[in-house]
């Protein structure tokens, strides 16, 4: 038999911590963005050899099992006697206290024992072969006489799966709820792989996940609803992410924030701008930062608007869309430039996006929320712009672009400026913005700028929920005398030291005084380094923040506060069935 599993949160965001497995093999019964003029002539995606996103490449999960896109789950909670249940595999989490065995190596746990006896003995007698304990990242082989190997690798392919805990005693109803959704959200984030670009890929056969013994009830329901439409949400911002340039271009971008707002027309609405229509609202910094490419900029507006009701707040989330980075005439050269991973220079829009996909299905009342994104190409050519040219912002600021590869906080000021104009109270930005930021805090997590306390407090109260790592950084004042020009009001860069904070402090001066603003530099955690894909990260944190200004709490898909959260010290056994029939007489038979 094969053991393969990962506690999927961890798997898909940060690629740690896998949980404990034991697995056992049965027969199938009863048990996943100086306006500069080009003189060269703009190609069309075709004639670049860029093929179009719309027919080539999906996002988001197909609707059957013909494509290797991941098909959408349903989840559904029960109260059932475990061993009654009837599907293709039961995973059972488990902790240390419930490995525990008596003086005759039988389990003290009514469940485990009950599994046991039904199977022989079977779980008592691998747990203690393999030392299975339930401890975090344990994992455990077992084969059945008379399976041969490849014929359980194709059976380990479960269609109907059960997850249960062997006791929910002393949990509270919250409690049962919120670890309802996170095995929700694990499941989706775990099983789904983003196999678009394999030329041979499994096809995940994943249809249906029933959860035993949590409770259940429309509050149950809820969470898992919530859980479920921000794991795919995750998801698709991971395929955003993960798009090659050639794929992902900044009309492709657009095109996909299109087909959300058309899905959900009753909430949302798309204004996608041309770079004409960006000229004269004198985006001259967003305008310099595309100069160079052969293809066109989109600003792209998504708003939501709440179905009925009065608007109580008014949010903008504000992401960094670069679907290619090369660095402009400060070319990325040398060890660490990461060149080649640029796609991911988008990774904030897919945060934006993915947020926008989830609140248009879950339709909050009293907020309406803009997701805003200036996206483009930062390219080399001719008509790009150079290193000392100045350029002006749509608020007036006057900036010396003294490196050309810091083009990020170029798009993101007017992004900044246009979302201050839409009247809103507070902004959250999301940009893959610094390499300092890395340096500083690593690849797991996000810096948090911000001059409001108060804002600074909702945002990382929403990751205690999501599980997303975000550390508050300072913004040190006296760092800004590093960024002052002597022939314009400001420059886009100054030395390493420092880096993430001027970046920082970069983006405040265009943001209007009255309005809270927040900035997330995610240059760290956009991408699992272990996996070398994204990660989805900022969609669960963002949708929980919103939800949680209208306080709707409780809805967190993954995790709940520590003392709540089974997952910090659990293991799964799980027990893969099928039928009798499937076993032939040679090499023996099957309990």
């Amino acid at each position: 038999m094969v053991v393969c599993c990962r506690e999927a949160w961890d798997r898909g965001v940060y690629g740690e911590d896998s949980w404990g497995l034991l697995i056992e093999e049965f027969g199938r019964g009863t048990f996943g963005r100086l306006g500069l003029r080009r003189s060269v002539r703009r190609q069309s995606e075709e004639e670049l050899g860029f093929p179009n996103p719309s027919s080539t490449v999906q996002f988001g999960p197909g609707s059957d099992g013909n494509t290797s896109r991941p098909v959408q789950i349903s989840f559904a909670a029960k109260e059932i006697d475990v061993a009654e249940w009837k599907g293709d595999l039961l995973a059972v989490g488990v902790t240390v206290k419930d490995m525990i065995k008596d003086e005759t190596s039988k389990f003290q746990n009514s469940l485990l024992k009950k599994l046991d006896g039904l199977l022989r003995g079977f779980l008592g007698k691998a747990s203690s072969e393999e030392d299975f304990t339930g401890k975090t990242g344990q994992s455990m082989v077992h084969r059945l006489p008379g399976l041969g190997f490849k014929r359980l690798q194709r059976l380990l392919k479960p269609v109907v799966l059960a997850s249960s805990l062997p006791s929910s005693e002393g949990l509270s109803t919250e409690s049962k709820s919120n670890t309802t959704s996170a095995l929700a959200s694990g499941t989706v984030l775990g099983t789904c792989d983003d196999n678009r670009y394999k030329s041979e890929s499994k096809k995940p056969l994943l249809k249906s996940v029933d959860i035993i013994g949590l409770g259940t009830g429309p509050e149950t329901e809820k969470k898992l609803k919530y859980a479920e439409v921000v794991s795919y949400a995750m998801l698709f911002g991971r395929e955003l992410v993960n798009s090659l340039a050639n794929v992902l271009s900044p009309a492709a971008l657009a095109a996909e924030a299109s087909k959300i707002a058309s899905k959900n027309s009753d909430v949302l609405s798309a204004n996608i701008l041309t770079e004409e229509q960006c000229r004269e609202l004198k985006m001259g910094s967003y305008l310099g930062g595309f100069a160079a490419s052969a293809n066109p900029p989109h600003f792209i507006h998504l708003c939501y608007k709440p179905l009925n009701g009065p608007t109580k707040t008014k949010l903008a989330l504000v992401g960094k869309g670069l679907t290619f980075d090369s660095g402009g005439y400060n070319i990325k050269t040398g060890p660490g430039c990461s060149i080649e991973t640029m796609e991911v220079d988008m990774g904030g829009s897919a945060a934006v996006f993915g947020a926008a996909k989830a609140l248009g299905q879950i339709k909050p009342p009293g907020v309406e929320v803009h997701f805003i994104v200036a996206s483009c190409e930062n390219m080399i050519s001719g008509t790009g712009m150079r290193p000392g040219y100045i350029v002006t912002a749509s608020n007036g600021k006057t900036i010396e672009v003294n490196n050309t590869d810091a083009e990020g906080r170029l798009t993101l000021a007017d992004d900044l400026v246009y979302s201050c104009n839409q009247g809103v109270e507070k902004i959250v930005d999301l940009a893959t913005l610094t390499g300092a930021c890395v340096v500083a805090l690593g690849p797991s997590i996000s810096g948090v700028f911000t001059p409001s306390d108060d804002l600074a407090k909702e945002v990382l109260e929403a990751s205690e929920v999501s599980g997303e790592k975000f550390w508050r950084m300072p913004l040190e004042e006296s760092y800004w005398e590093s960024m002052k020009s002597g022939v314009a009001d400001m420059l886009n860069t100054s030395g390493r030291q420092g880096g993430a904070i001027n970046a920082a402090l970069f983006l405040k001066q265009v943001v209007d005084e009255k309005v809270q603003w927040l900035h997330i530099d995610m240059a760290g955690p956009v991408l699992n380094d272990k996996k070398h894909v994204a990660t989805g990260l900022g969609i669960s944190n963002l949708a929980e923040w919103v939800l949680k200004k209208l306080f709707l709490n409780g809805f967190g898909p993954c995790r709940a506060k520590k003392e709540n959260n089974l997952f910090e010290a659990v293991g799964f056994l799980k027990i893969c069935f099928m039928n009798k029939k499937h076993v032939t007489r040679k090499g023996g038979g099957v309990v």
